[in-house]
């Protein structure tokens, strides 16, 4: 099958208007690749005929199935750590000094399958903080969340966890390894559109969000609208992380930018 340039433009602004994930006329082999297994898998007879099928009411579960195609699910256990360390040691006890109920509402968006919110938890969990953690982990695609939710894991995910941690909270599930429950218990996972205003409006008061190297994949249009909803989501005075090779610098000027230790982290203004 060949997918015409008509065609991929179809299906690229098609995927823009429900997601915001923008396809380059550079990367149309890629989609052509991914959309193609989909077409494959639908036993349909070509791009245009997977075209008329995604826009049908009657589509199914298949928009989800086509974020997961299109969408990048990498991730792992202490990713970016420098950043763990600045949420723990400043922006933590900064949060819960002056509650009584030492409570901290975290939400890590597009979580994929559940490395980075896991990784936040079993850090609490470590430092002993006398904190009441509830993390919220949100990702766009179902099957991703399916998987986090199991919370079994292998050697790839697990590459840099320091081996006490390993002992401490994991247990070998076959090939694999499996969080420990406490470690699951204070996040909750949710299906979640980051362009989606109405999803988004039922998330709120929240402390710290990490959108961590997500904005790579929207316009400047889509990044604004992104940025704006994680705003509304936070608390005034919330903080932001995002990639450490990313920046808000043209997106918005209403966060303002802090520095500790070398990380940049966004504040609500």
């Amino acid at each position: 099958m060949i997918l015409q340039d008509g065609t991929f433009r179809q299906i690229r602004d098609f995927i823009y208007e429900k997601c915001g994930i923008y396809v380059p006329d550079t990367k149309k082999y890629l989609l052509e690749k991914k959309v193609g297994a989909r077409v494959q898998a639908r036993n349909l007879g070509s791009f245009e005929d997977y075209l008329v099928l995604a826009r049908s009411p009657q589509c199914g579960d298949e928009m989800s199935k086509l974020f997961d195609a299109i969408t990048t699910n990498e991730t792992y256990f202490f990713r970016e750590t420098q950043q763990f360390d600045v949420l723990l040691d400043t922006i933590v006890p900064t949060v819960v000094e002056k509650r009584p109920a030492k409570d901290i509402r975290i939400w890590s968006a597009a979580c994929s399958s559940g490395e980075e919110p896991y990784t936040i938890s079993l850090l609490l969990a470590e430092k002993k903080a006398s904190v009441r953690p509830e993390i919220l982990a949100s990702d766009i695609s179902e099957e991703v969340l399916v998987s986090a939710r199991k919370a079994v894991f292998g050697s790839y995910s697990v590459r840099n966890v320091p081996p006490n941690y390993l002992q401490k909270y994991f247990r070998e599930a076959g090939w694999a390894l499996e969080l420990s429950a406490a470690v699951r218990a204070p996040v909750k996972f949710l299906n979640v559109n980051l362009i989606d205003d109405k999803k988004i409006r039922s998330i709120r008061d929240v402390d710290v969000v990490f959108c961590r190297n997500v904005l790579i994949y929207f316009d400047e249009k889509a990044k604004q609208k992104v940025v704006a909803n994680l705003y509304d989501s936070l608390r005034p005075g919330g903080y932001l992380f995002i990639g450490s090779s990313e920046s808000l610098h043209s997106v918005t000027r209403a966060f303002r930018p802090l520095t500790y230790n070398k990380v940049v982290v966004y504040q609500k203004v």
